[in-house]
């Protein structure tokens, strides 16, 4: 290199050392955070800890009670841990009374009643969201309407139905009320409307009917949103309390859960010890269901509401 020429090298290479860095392709292409960007990612994680804390709290303090005698449930000062550890607490739930037949009953209602919530909401969504009639906003605003009826209205006229029917202590009388949710139809609705309608014209141009088009295209793409209204509609019957304890008789045959837990308490006085065990329980299936599903749960309610045309 020449003398001539260092002047000429020596700010090129001053410029180079004052330009921003490139972000490192190792760093996932992001860059650095500033000192200010650091702090508020510390307290956005410290918030989400704190959150998380006070939300699973009363989780921890539930299993712990669980474990407790029952003289010491309410005992004061108030401890997280009783003077000893009764796992047979867990075990005597299932000798207390038919808390297995209780599961059982839950499980079958809800798959089942998510099952037809599933087939009702998906078909009637795809009809007011893809389909053109005529009429057919008018009819989903009708629809919607029924959203602000309280459930405690509809107990006695519902129940005046199931007699009718003679479907009174019978699992048509646990699904069948609920099954025809404007909650589902909508959800569903708001994600079909949000495919692009082009998926759909090609398929009929290749000779696709709408069933065809429906089972075919767009319910596949909405497996996000099923997941969705499944976890929804499986938590509903699952939690469901009124409806059962009103319109079962015979609580031993086909009783469920949440009546299950009010059979705890007696003339006797409360087995809180128990309760609280059968409680824990009761919530086992749910979590597994939630955490299996969080993916597509999270995808969906992402999604569910962005579309529409």
């Amino acid at each position: 290199m020449s003398i001539d020429t260092l002047p000429a090298a020596t700010a090129v290479f001053d410029a180079e050392a004052d330009a921003p860095a490139e972000p490192d392709e190792r760093a996932g292409g992001r860059e650095p955070l500033t000192k200010r960007g650091r702090v508020r990612l510390v307290f956005a994680h410290i918030a989400v800890y704190v959150a998380a804390a006070i939300f699973v709290s009363p989780i921890v303090y539930a299993f712990f009670s669980a474990l407790k005698p029952n003289s010491e449930m309410f005992s004061m000062p108030p401890t997280l841990i009783g003077s000893e550890m009764r796992w047979s607490n867990f075990a005597d739930v299932f000798a207390y009374g038919p808390f297995l037949t209780y599961i059982g009953n839950s499980f079958f209602v809800s798959i089942t009643g998510t099952l037809v919530v599933l087939a009702v909401s998906t078909t009637a969504g795809y009809a007011f969201g893809r389909l053109r009639w005529k009429g057919r906003d008018a009819v989903f605003v009708l629809f919607l309407a029924t959203l602000m009826v309280p459930q405690e209205v509809l107990v006695i006229p519902m129940f005046q139905v199931m007699q009718w029917f003679g479907w009174v202590d019978t699992y048509q009388s646990l699904i069948l009320p609920f099954a025809f949710t404007a909650f589902g139809t909508f959800l569903m609705r708001q994600f079909f409307r949000g495919i692009p309608f082009e998926l759909e014209e090609a398929a009929r141009v290749d000779g696709a009917g709408p069933i065809r088009s429906f089972l075919q295209i767009i319910l596949p793409l909405a497996k996000s949103a099923v997941a969705v209204l499944s976890v929804f509609t499986f938590l509903s019957f699952w939690n469901s309390y009124l409806w059962p304890l009103i319109v079962t008789v015979d609580y031993a045959a086909h009783g469920t859960l949440p009546v299950g837990l009010a059979s705890f308490s007696g003339l006797q006085g409360t087995r809180w010890d128990l309760q609280m065990a059968a409680a824990i329980i009761s919530m086992v299936p749910t979590t597994v269901l939630v955490i299996v599903l969080q993916k597509h749960l999270v995808k969906g309610i992402a999604m569910a509401g962005l579309g529409g045309r």
